[in-house]
């Protein structure tokens, strides 16, 4: 990273694009079940910048019998391979990747990630020595138009110390009293941060928030805990079920509050707090609570990280429970099992 804005560097500047002068086509399309791939290269390099839009999830004003379903933020995936490997070390549905994972669009903006007035934009560093970019369309009947831009600096070799980014994304229902299983990771690396989209079972229900994380660095999970903390809205800066309800700043925020769908969404992000593991890292957020006083709830959770080399997610990507959550505006009414 350049600590300066004057700072010389010595790279040459370029931009992955899906605008295709010859055609005079911005986009590519995906009709679903199709995966396309947005970016390649075999030379390396650090992405400073990657941004994307699509339509979809909104009412299309240009062609108003198209049909329009907000659950396509969940069902387009965004995996990113880095160095030749056969597996992505990004794989997130895009909704949850840039930080809202209830199948809703929220404008907010924050120092390495937001949704800002219909556009997607992540600035996480991306070093590469090779780099490939897809997105697959999961919808059972919408086409989707992507518009894709990454900016990035070309080397000859890549400064030293150069990790590579990792995204994990995870979901399901829960228990009570179940660990929420942010991330297992092996090897040398650091943990950057993290979104969490949570909807309780019950309505106007967020007892959810009582649970503090339990990090484990380089240990086993029995053994007493690295860091801990004092309940999950702590450790997203805010306080008492964040009272003062939806926010965003550069480093954590909460784009989503609804406490009558008993639903949120968090992220927060580390700088000089990233979380240094030199053989493991395993991050959980448990209630400390007696079951008892405690209700079932969803989740959605997109960590992210950084591994001295592309290592393999500790996961597949659970596309059978994309939709599992309780509840989504505007369908009340319907079930997603």
């Amino acid at each position: 990273m350049i600590p300066e804005l004057y700072a010389m560097r010595s790279a040459r500047s370029g931009q992955f694009t899906t605008f295709d002068p010859a055609k005079k086509s911005k986009t590519k399309q995906m009709q679903p079940g199709e995966t396309v791939t947005v970016a390649e290269s075999d030379r390396p390099g650090i992405i400073n910048r990657l941004w994307l839009t699509f339509p979809g999830w909104f009412w299309r004003h240009w062609d108003t019998g198209a049909s329009n379903d907000a659950s396509v933020l969940k069902k387009l995936i965004l995996r990113i391979y880095w160095d030749g490997q056969t597996y992505p070390s990004v794989e997130c549905p895009i909704g949850d990747f840039f930080g809202i994972g209830h199948c809703e669009y929220r404008h907010y903006t924050s120092k390495y990630l937001g949704m800002s007035s219909g556009g997607f934009y992540c600035y996480l560093p991306m070093p590469y020595n090779q780099v490939r970019i897809e997105i697959e369309n999961l919808h059972a009947s919408i086409p989707v138009e992507v518009f894709f831009n990454a900016n990035y600096d070309a080397y000859d070799t890549l400064p030293d110390g150069a990790g590579r980014l990792h995204a994990l994304f995870r979901t399901g229902r829960l228990e009570a009293d179940d660990p929420l299983p942010l991330l297992e990771a092996k090897g040398k690396g650091h943990f950057v941060g993290c979104s969490l989209s949570m909807q309780g079972e019950a309505s106007n229900y967020l007892g959810f928030l009582e649970a503090p994380e339990y990090v484990f660095v380089d240990t086993e999970e029995k053994e007493t805990p690295t860091i801990v903390g004092t309940g999950l809205e702590d450790y997203f800066n805010g306080g008492w079920y964040f009272r003062e309800g939806e926010y965003y700043a550069d480093l954590h925020g909460v784009p989503l509050k609804d406490a009558l769908r008993s639903m949120i969404s968090m992220y927060r992000f580390h700088e000089r707090d990233a979380i240094a593991f030199e053989k493991s890292l395993r991050f959980n957020f448990l209630n400390p609570w007696h079951p008892q006083h405690l209700k079932p709830y969803w989740y959605a959770s997109t960590a992210y990280w950084y591994q001295d080399r592309a290592v393999e997610l500790p996961g597949k990507l659970q596309a059978d429970q994309l939709m599992s959550m309780y509840r989504r505006r505007d369908t009340d009414h319907q079930s997603y099992p």
